[in-house]
């Protein structure tokens, strides 16, 4: 385990307490509450990094390229998306035998202004709130007490895929086992890319573009 600090070891308890809370406490606040955890996460890393909140995360100002975001990180997300259109849905389904339940994102059927909305909130809650929650912060804090072998970084991924596939529960029980599959590669390619941020958002947002375009027409 690395050396830490008290304060590197508060800081974390009181953050995840407040994230907690605020998914899990008695006030809901849907839609934004990604972004205000989020917030959270800035504040708790500029005081424990003394400063330096964003580059903690993982977010790389020398990684932040037109050919890593516009470029590669498309290319990735298609990639994935393919992956997961026909072979982890499809398998998975096969397993449960139970679809996965859509029926949240009926309304964006055929709706042009709902769903150029919904890029907009998908891009704020989940490719840059969802990413600075689980990979920038749950994943690099997990690196911080438990190191980087190959042991500690398999827990890491399968521990926080699963965590991710249950806070995708209202997409039924197919539904979080896909989002906890997709949620771990995504964890794996933010490992291999050296915990590049602002890649594995661009990723995450591409793949939820392709996703809404797909709910759109139908095909979902």
């Amino acid at each position: 385990m690395n050396k830490i600090n008290l304060r590197q070891t508060l800081i974390p308890l009181i953050t995840i307490a407040i994230i907690w809370f605020i998914w899990f406490g008695p006030i809901r606040i849907n839609y934004i509450e990604n972004i205000i955890i989020s917030i959270v996460i800035i504040i708790a890393n500029y005081i424990e990094y003394k400063g330096k909140p964003f580059s903690a995360l993982g977010f790389q100002r020398e990684k932040f390229t037109i050919k890593n975001i516009l470029v590669l990180a498309p290319i990735v997300a298609l990639v994935l998306f393919a992956f997961y259109v026909f072979a982890v849905v499809p398998g998975i389904t096969k397993l449960t035998r139970v679809p996965i339940d859509y029926s949240s994102f009926e309304q964006l059927k055929g709706n042009l202004p709902a769903c150029l909305i919904a890029l907009v909130v998908v891009w704020a809650t989940a490719g840059f709130g969802e990413e600075i929650i689980f990979r920038g912060y749950f994943m690099r804090q997990f690196v911080k007490f438990f190191g980087e072998s190959k042991l500690s970084i398999a827990i890491n991924i399968i521990l926080l895929g699963c965590f991710f596939g249950f806070m995708h529960s209202y997409q039924g029980i197919t539904g979080q086992l896909v989002a906890g599959f997709v949620g771990a590669l995504l964890a794996l390619i933010f490992y291999l890319r050296k915990y590049d941020l602002w890649f594995i958002v661009a990723v995450h947002g591409f793949f939820d573009t392709f996703a809404l375009i797909c709910i759109y027409y139908g095909l979902a």
